[in-house]
């Protein structure tokens, strides 16, 4: 909730990506980050508000660090947060993760498997490193 989140908190903006495996994984690996590893220096909102174009997203969008993490290269996530006026401060492609996973088997839309959730585990580790590199920097808040 916008009350809620903290004026240097870095925003994961995970891809919609309904009924992808890929789509699963930019979810999981933001509430990985968000209700885990980073919670209080991290936040997410849903890409739909973003997209209808409500103003407290956009506001939020405006004024904290993004991270947006995309299930394919039409990069929907990252191309939202610059269209609402947003920086993207790092650009995640789950697809990309894949090619250091070569024949795995991740799962389906709806659950993932233990390679799943190893590929999820890791772009949250890279997350996370964003999230430290940004907060070292002081660049999370505009």
């Amino acid at each position: 909730m916008e009350d809620e989140r903290a004026d240097n908190a870095v925003l994961v903006i995970p891809c919609s990506g309904i009924g992808k495996v890929q789509g699963l994984i930019s979810r999981e690996a933001t509430y990985l980050v968000t209700d885990e590893l980073a919670p209080g220096q991290t936040d997410t909102m849903c890409l739909a508000l973003l997209v209808k174009g409500d103003p407290e997203a956009v506001e939020a969008v405006r004024t904290h660090a993004c991270i947006a993490i995309d299930g394919c290269a039409k990069a929907c996530a990252e191309k939202n947060v610059q269209i609402a006026g947003g920086t993207v401060a790092k650009a995640i492609q789950v697809a990309e993760a894949f090619k250091n996973h070569r024949g795995a088997k991740p799962g389906s839309a709806t659950m993932l498997t233990d390679e799943g959730w190893t590929i999820a585990r890791e772009i949250a580790g890279s997350i996370v490193s964003e999230v430290e590199r940004l907060h070292a920097g002081e660049e999370v808040a505009r």
